[in-house]
């Protein structure tokens, strides 16, 4: 009997877990992971904190080893691109060395996000995003030589560029639309607790404008802003989000829409399965399609694509869960809020609070500060769903 090939496009964290589970559950299929950069799947969290900072080197954050691979019997196609899929033949394009079709039972796209970067600004040197171990390290030489650096846009990832900026001695502007940070993640009011542990650490804010022009000869020398200030910068580092690697997917047959459109089983066609920051699946604890690009959710997804592909069709429902480290404080969220959630604090001292956010009948989602007990209690409550406005006393 022929043995099952499984393809798995993208060797980021999501690849490699559904690799390790498909072993740890025993599928003996043939195995292909495909991915586009030459380094072994490296874990993406450190390269905002210890790499920035100097605490880590490039090879301290591989997630795995040769070795490793070698033993689980996968066959490793690295600095190799998915350029197509033809989904009637089972059959993907590559690019690389491998320049050939690829033939596959079973796929698992997994091919993540990429930086967003304006066009007018990619390649523009002292313009920097942060997704890549590459983008880690020339953003850590760039720090070394101490300019003066401006971060458009104040989500997590900016926030973090921020916080290890400030914590290397560096004079940091963060300049956002929204009138606090990590307003899409954490709402304005948790936002606005966050905002003031930034400007408490020195970082100098701009909110509620953006960037109107880039200004120098050759490279960035400061920005004009639409309020009409100039802001000297040496190194503008762009944290604009991140958009899914679904390019490849055109004309595949496959729904896409911000990601690759899955059901509740991450399956976005026959024999065909997304994980990880690309896949926009149905959540049935939400009832509606969500995106996440938690590291959490592409360990969760990889575990349950593998469970499915093994003989047992698993729905992928977990409570998600994202943690930030910025300012030497820890930033935990459980669940999906909503910006018109209410937001009520079950503990708020000096360094530490617990809240949670809800509207209409539900609880949606619930942060902590220096408190990552009670947010694992939240997130097991999460699942059962319970109730909005909660029974205080």
């Amino acid at each position: 009997m022929r043995q099952r090939h499984i393809a798995v496009v993208g060797s980021s964290l999501g690849g490699l877990r559904t690799v390790e589970a498909l072993r740890r559950l025993g599928n003996d299929a043939r195995i292909t992971l495909i991915g586009d950069e030459t380094a072994l799947p490296y874990d993406r969290p450190p390269l905002s904190k210890e790499i920035l900072l100097g605490k880590a080197e490039a090879d301290s954050v591989a997630l795995t080893s040769g070795a490793a691979l070698d033993d689980l019997g996968v066959e490793v196609l690295l600095g190799t691109r998915a350029t197509g899929l033809d989904l009637d033949a089972r059959t993907l394009q590559l690019s690389g060395d491998t320049q050939a079709d690829l033939a596959f039972d079973d796929l698992v796209v997994a091919t993540g996000a990429s930086a967003r970067c304006p066009a007018a600004l990619a390649g523009l040197d002292g313009v920097q995003v942060l997704r890549t171990l590459e983008d880690a390290v020339i953003l850590r030489r760039a720090f070394d030589a101490a300019p003066r650096v401006v971060v458009l846009g104040g989500g997590f990832i900016g926030s973090e560029v921020a916080s290890a900026g400030r914590a290397l001695g560096l004079d940091v502007t963060v300049i956002d639309v929204a009138p606090v940070l990590m307003q899409r993640g954490l709402g304005d009011v948790v936002g606005a607790r966050l905002t003031e542990v930034a400007r408490d650490a020195g970082v100098a804010l701009r909110l509620g404008t953006t960037i109107d022009q880039v200004l120098g000869q050759g490279r960035v020398e400061s920005v004009l802003l639409d309020d009409g200030t100039t802001l000297p910068a040496d190194l503008l580092v762009l944290g604009l989000g991140a958009v899914p690697n679904t390019d490849w997917l055109a004309g595949s047959g496959l729904t896409v829409a911000d990601g690759v459109v899955c059901d509740q089983y991450l399956s976005a066609a026959p024999g065909v399965y997304a994980v990880g920051d690309i896949a926009r699946w149905q959540h049935p604890h939400y009832g509606r399609s969500l995106r996440f690009e938690h590291w959490t959710t592409a360990g969760e997804h990889a575990d349950a694509v593998a469970a499915t592909l093994t003989g047992t069709p698993t729905v992928s429902d977990a409570v998600p869960y994202v943690w930030s480290d910025q300012f030497d404080q820890k930033i935990q969220i459980a669940g999906v809020p909503d910006q018109s959630d209410e937001v009520r604090f079950l503990v708020d001292e000096p360094g530490k609070f617990v809240a949670i956010a809800g509207s209409g009948d539900e609880q949606h989602a619930a942060f902590a500060l220096n408190a990552p007990g009670a947010l694992v209690r939240q997130r097991i409550k999460l699942a059962e769903r319970p109730p909005w406005p909660p029974e205080m006393g």
